[in-house]
């Protein structure tokens, strides 16, 4: 749980460092067993999205967190990157709005910043 919050951090502070908009931690530990949080972000094009993917790649990389998976990076529309413990889901802004995970997802805990710092 400390170790999987960590990586929250750290993966939100890497999309942040990139300009990733409107960041959402959920925490759906008690939703679901696939991750114990989601990050989700946005980016104005696609090359945004994938310098917001490597940034939090390399980040969690050098902390000794390895991505087991990563999906979409070709398209830069939506990536998803499996950590295990977190899932981080970068999107075109477009394709945010279309997917809406945050709604699909609303039964996990939204956090805010207190609880990230």
């Amino acid at each position: 749980m400390a170790d999987a919050l960590n990586m929250v951090k750290l993966a939100k502070k890497a999309l942040e460092d990139k300009k990733g908009q409107d960041i959402k931690v959920i925490d759906i530990r008690q939703v679901t067993v696939i991750a114990d949080y989601f990050l989700i972000a946005d980016g104005a094009n696609p090359n945004q999205v994938q310098a917001m993917v490597d940034n939090v790649e390399e980040v969690l990389g050098k902390a000794g967190y390895e991505c087991r998976q990563i999906e979409g990076y070709g398209s830069g529309g939506w990536v998803l990157m499996d950590y295990g413990d977190i899932i981080v889901h970068a999107f075109s802004r477009e394709d945010r709005l279309f997917y809406d995970l945050e709604r699909i997802w609303r039964d996990g805990k939204l956090l805010d910043e207190k609880e990230l710092e």
